[in-house]
């Protein structure tokens, strides 16, 4: 089942706030003095943070003590001490510009979840877009300055890693094993530390949902575990204590309620394992900026075309440049399957590998032909489309 216009509509604008999954608060201009306090500040500071440690050990303690009948002892309250120590909390700390020039720190706070006992930690990209500064709160009540190992926009996955060892871990599942309607148990920090190791229950609502967000499209899970800002970055769990899903979005709209959406483990463990090895997604593609009829208005041009994309620009030093594409060819299919969208284009690129070859049935001039072009690695500073 699709999402209709109007929903669509209303899950754009909520990304733009619910998608960020961070709870955003306004900060003040910064001060460049050194305070005459600081040092007392600090102090203050470090006996919190050690009274909050120890009561949240404390906690976790008379939790694990605790004798559960077996009607008492569900799956949420095993999930929730086997793998709630394993998610934590990600402070992002920026620096903006305010009408008047001054500088201010604005702080977003998301959630992440620990796969290597070494410091690892997965989290979504716009959790941590932008960050002057990243402070990850574990579940004992350390906080840690974290360092950013890799971020893909496209997927909206991004790796941390903290100096730290000996962590607890999550358990990665396979999400090609899950089925509709059954448990799914959310856990991280919705709207900010304050709550910060919440954990909901709900169901895998449906498979395979997709969403256009600016001209890409992503496919995620969705649940009715409740996913608030915050929740993003934070682990969704099945009922055997495994992650199938990283927490990414809620759709936000009148009258709508449980439409919470994740990405799945196995993509999330395939984009990890490249940030790992060289710290970004290497993509196949074309080299070209291409209009359809919706993103051609949104710059000021009408299309006349009844099918296939607009060709607008080509890189010369481009696998589309090499193959002779020109500024004013349309695309219409790509190995032999129509594209009539820029997301459509993108998503049979993406659907190859650096290297494969590929063809494209042009029209130019009113006349149709067919040209074959081998997919380059895309450079890292890129805007194409395709």
């Amino acid at each position: 089942m699709k999402l209709n216009k109007k929903f669509l509509t209303a899950a754009l604008i909520a990304m733009s706030i619910a998608v960020t999954g961070c709870n955003d608060i306004a900060g003040n201009p910064i001060d460049e003095d050194t305070n005459s306090n600081a040092e007392q500040n600090q102090n203050s500071q470090s006996a919190v943070k050690g009274n909050v440690k120890n009561l949240k050990a404390e906690n976790n303690s008379a939790q694990a003590s605790t004798k559960l009948s077996a009607a008492r002892d569900t799956p949420a309250v095993r999930v929730a001490q086997s793998v709630g120590p394993t998610v934590v909390g990600i402070t992002n700390k920026a620096v903006a510009r305010d009408v008047f020039n001054r500088r201010i720190e604005s702080t977003g706070v998301g959630s992440g979840v620990i796969f290597k006992s070494d410091g690892y930690i997965v989290t979504n990209n716009h959790v941590i877009e932008g960050a002057r500064e990243l402070i990850v709160s574990l579940a004992d009540g350390r906080t840690v300055n974290g360092e950013l190992v890799g971020a893909d926009d496209m997927t909206d996955i991004a790796v941390v890693k903290i100096d730290a060892k000996d962590l607890p871990t999550a358990t990665f599942g396979n999400s090609d094993e899950v089925v509709v309607g059954e448990p799914a148990i959310a856990i991280g920090n919705p709207m900010g530390l304050e709550f910060q190791g919440s954990v909901t229950v709900g169901v895998i609502s449906a498979l395979n949902r997709t969403l256009e967000l600016s001209d890409r499209r992503v496919t995620l899970f969705q649940t009715d575990a409740a996913i608030s800002p915050g929740n993003s970055g934070g682990a969704l769990v099945n009922a055997d204590g495994e992650i199938i899903a990283i927490n990414s979005a809620k759709l936000s709209a009148d009258g709508v309620e449980g439409m919470g959406f994740a990405i799945p483990i196995n993509t999330v463990q395939t984009i990890v394992n490249e940030l790992l090895e060289k710290g970004y997604v290497a993509r196949p593609y074309l080299g070209v900026t291409i209009f359809d009829k919706p993103t051609a208005a949104r710059y000021g041009y009408q299309l006349t075309i009844d099918k296939g994309v607009y060709v607008f620009q080509v890189r010369l030093d481009s696998p589309a440049g090499r193959s002779g594409l020109e500024r004013g060819d349309v695309i219409l299919s790509i190995d032999g399957k129509e594209v009539n969208s820029v997301s459509e284009v993108r998503n049979e690129v993406a659907s190859h590998k650096v290297g494969d070859k590929i063809k494209l049935k042009l029209e130019r001039n009113g006349s149709e032909s067919e040209i074959e072009l081998t997919l380059e690695e895309m450079p890292q500073t890129t805007n194409d489309a395709g």
